[in-house]
């Protein structure tokens, strides 16, 4: 597996699944939060999910069960997403263990679901909870930089979705290129070695 191939695959993958929640976030900031919570949840599954199968083609692991791979993806993506709702709930009022607590949640929920199937057909790769969470906190600043202060009262709902999405680009980059440092790592560990004569 190239890493150019993998960063191409799941730039394209986070970034088209991340229009999902882009668009909720931007819809829903005068919703209610019983609106608010159950739609972020399903555009963080549907992030999730795009995310997985651009990351499953992308290994092209012999022996990789693609759709549990895909689903266990998504259940991470709307485990991470859970976390988010309880500062949203509390307008922003959480003790700091909590929010320590919600951060460490949010960054190991897909690396660890991913890891759950991975390790079926890829021997001792625990290690790629770890990456994915630091590409995830790296990925996370990244849009940070990005869309917030972009964001200002007033704008139109096309161009809150419009810088969403340019920040959802931005962190799909990020995220991808340094999970394809350790997903090329991955498809070394699971390629069959050669046989000696």
């Amino acid at each position: 597996m190239r890493w150019s191939r993998w960063f191409a695959l799941v730039t394209a993958g986070e970034f088209l699944g991340f229009v999902a929640p882009a668009a909720v976030g931007a819809l829903s900031t005068s919703w209610p939060m019983a609106a608010t919570a159950p739609a972020l949840l399903a555009a963080g599954a549907v992030e999730g999910s795009a995310l997985g199968w651009a990351q499953a083609r992308a290994f092209a692991l012999p022996g990789l069960p693609v759709a549990r791979f895909v689903l266990a993806t998504a259940a991470g993506a709307v485990a991470a997403y859970a976390p988010a709702l309880v500062p949203m709930a509390r307008e922003g009022r959480v003790p700091l263990p909590l929010l320590v607590v919600g951060g460490l949640v949010l960054l190991l929920t897909i690396g660890t679901a991913q890891w759950l199937v991975l390790r079926s057909v890829v021997p001792h790769c625990g290690w790629w909870v770890a990456t994915t969470a630091g590409a995830w906190m790296a990925g996370l600043l990244a849009f940070t930089a990005v869309a917030p202060p972009l964001w200002q009262p007033g704008q139109p709902l096309w161009l809150r979705v419009a810088i969403g999405v340019l920040g959802g680009l931005v962190m799909a980059a990020v995220v991808a290129a340094l999970t394809g440092l350790a997903a090329v790592r991955v498809s070394r560990r699971a390629a069959p070695r050669p046989v000696r004569g």
